[in-house]
């Protein structure tokens, strides 16, 4: 048995290979009860931050990634006491040999396991965050998370690509990337100029806070509500329900009005009577107005009822108020009733409209 276990097959005992086996089979066993166990102390560091998030969230975060990074660990710490076969040991480009490309492919995985554990955590803080901004009614805490939450991926992605670059070209590579950053810094900005001007659009934003996400808001020639507000970019739902990428730049630079902003509506009514309408049925018809709005009590005090103008052909009415009914079906509502109103006293009163002479016309009064 034991001049079994000695013999040597590609320059290694047979001992080591079925030491391997069984080691890997064994992690490969007990990983999922380690990794767990290990974010469950992991929870007990953290739990004070947000006592509503759950063990069983933080484990599902961490699960996966501790699971393979556990595993390729103690894959590399038990494969590095085997000496590699020399006759495997091939050129495969330049000096490269095929050891190098494996020793090159195991950094590379061990260095892709430690940033999935790094995303990982970056998405927990986002949900312990998350849940403390949902006890609070303000969604600017949420925009800030969403933000940040992508920013510091990014940022991992970047230290990710970095450590990636050193692992297949040397450190030397590196370090020509940096110098060269120097000597390139205005070419790169140049480049990358709309990019950086929307990143910085977007802390201008967060920090601003001209509108939030659920906001409607209305900016060149769309309207809508914001859905995200992204390092790039801000998405809008328009209210043809097509789905709008804005720039951050442009949101910054462009005149936005923030609809869910505004305190009143102001409503603006024009109407037209026929030359021949009695001055008496004209006084008695504004005096009925007048008492309409008066008794509606969503109509805001200081409405105008006036004969604001008049030509050859007719007498011009005015009839201007305002409301702190702001809900767009509430809005309609409101403005039927006072539209339903204004014509029973048209015909209580005998008066007709000419029939191309009725505009109506509304805008927004913020204060």
């Amino acid at each position: 048995m034991n001049e079994f276990l000695d013999k040597v097959f590609l320059d290694n005992p047979v001992r080591d290979y079925l030491v391997l086996i069984g080691v890997l089979l064994f992690v490969s066993f007990i990983k999922r009860y380690v990794s767990k166990g290990l974010a469950a102390i992991l929870f007990r560091l953290v739990k004070h931050w947000s006592p509503q998030i759950e063990q069983k969230d933080f484990v599902n975060l961490l699960l996966r990634p501790l699971e393979y990074f556990f595993l390729l660990i103690t894959f590399m710490l038990t494969i590095d006491r085997f000496t590699f076969p020399r006759i495997l040991n091939v050129h495969i480009y330049e000096k490269a040999t095929l050891q190098d490309v494996t020793n090159t492919l195991l950094s590379l995985a061990l260095s892709m396991s430690v940033i999935w554990i790094m995303l990982r955590l970056i998405d927990f803080i986002a949900l312990v965050l998350g849940k403390k901004a949902a006890l609070s009614a303000d969604k600017t805490d949420n925009q800030f998370i969403i933000f940040f939450r992508d920013f510091f991926k990014a940022i991992v992605f970047i230290m990710g690509a970095i450590a990636f670059i050193r692992i297949l070209f040397g450190t030397g590579l590196v370090e020509k990337i940096v110098a060269g950053l120097g000597i390139g810094a205005a070419a790169l900005a140049l480049a990358a100029k709309e990019s950086i001007e929307n990143l910085i659009g977007s802390f201008i934003i967060f920090f601003d806070k001209p509108f939030r996400v659920g906001d409607s808001v209305k900016v060149d020639a769309y309207q809508g509500t914001v859905e995200k507000i992204g390092l790039r970019s801000t998405r809008i739902r328009t209210l043809e329900k097509t789905f709008v990428t804005v720039p951050n730049k442009k949101m910054v630079d462009s005149i936005l009005d923030n609809l869910s902003l505004r305190t009143q509506q102001r409503v603006a009514l024009k109407l037209e009577l026929g030359t021949d309408t009695p001055a008496e049925s004209l006084l008695l018809f504004l005096q009925d107005v007048r008492q309409l709005l008066k008794t509606n009590h969503d109509v805001l005090e200081n409405f105008i009822v006036n004969l604001n103008d008049f030509t050859k052909d007719t007498y011009v009415i005015q009839i201007i108020f305002n409301t702190y009914v702001i809900d767009g079906s509430q809005y309609t509502a409101l403005r039927e009733t006072i539209n339903l109103g204004v014509i029973k006293l048209l015909e209580a009163r005998g008066l007709k409209l000419p029939t191309t002479s009725t505009n109506v016309n509304v805008n927004d009064l913020r204060s």
